[in-house]
């Protein structure tokens, strides 16, 4: 089945039918609070069956009270119309279910190392983690459980701040809340410079962590900004 062309972040966050999900690194992702683990394994049954009508899978993550649910075209790495059909699709049968959306609590976590050379210590954290490397050489969990890891180009190499750092990809309309959250939690500002396509926050120790959107990347697909 050949792919249709890929639908940028702007365009899927925008599109009709949607509000039930949110765009996170290359993917749509939905939250669904259910009744109970039976409601919440009729609805994840109904979601496979509705991928295997219109062949395209989505990754279902079934919780006693609610389910995740994220799906993505491998083949474009990134978003396509099989995604918006089939989010279109999931979110009719939470509906008829009587599940509640919660897209305000869906989230993507990764790990980020800063280094000179990636090359170097990606085989000692492939080994360690057992993890796999995808094309670009981040690290992917191969049970799909764990955070995934990625490298960050450092030159030269950086010794007044931590090298490890926690990236959180959180929805556009979301991350300007949590930002205000943790400052008002002790965390401070380290920079502001790319927001809102990341802040950089810090804790008391230093401790470092990158609050994450989609907006204002090169891919995003958003209008120009004036």
């Amino acid at each position: 089945m050949t792919s249709p062309d890929t639908v940028t972040p702007y365009a899927a966050t925008h599109a009709e039918g949607l509000g039930d999900w949110r765009y996170l690194l290359g993917e749509l992702v939905a939250r669904f609070d259910t009744a109970g683990p039976l409601e919440g394994a009729e609805l994840a049954l109904a979601i496979a069956e509705a991928g295997v009508r219109m062949h395209h899978h989505p990754e279902v993550d079934l919780r006693p009270d609610h389910l995740v649910v994220r799906t993505r075209t491998e083949a474009v790495d990134g978003l396509t119309q099989y995604d918006v059909d089939l989010a279109r699709a999931v979110s009719d049968l939470a509906d008829a279910a009587g599940a509640v959306p919660r897209p305000a609590r869906v989230a993507s976590l990764e790990l980020a190392i800063d280094t000179v050379d990636a090359d170097v210590i990606r085989p000692f954290w492939v080994a360690v983690l057992g993890y796999e490397p995808d094309a670009r050489g981040d690290l992917r969990d191969p049970a799909g459980q764990l955070p995934d890891l990625w490298f960050q180009k450092m030159d030269p190499p950086r010794t007044e701040r931590n090298r490890i750092h926690l990236d959180l990809t959180l929805p556009h309309d979301v991350a300007e809340q949590r930002l205000a959250a943790a400052l008002a939690a002790g965390g401070r500002l380290v920079s502001d410079e790319r927001a809102p396509a990341w802040w950089v926050l810090a804790d008391a120790d230093g401790n470092e962590i990158c609050l994450c959107t989609w907006q204002a990347r090169s891919n995003s697909g958003e209008p120009d900004r004036v």
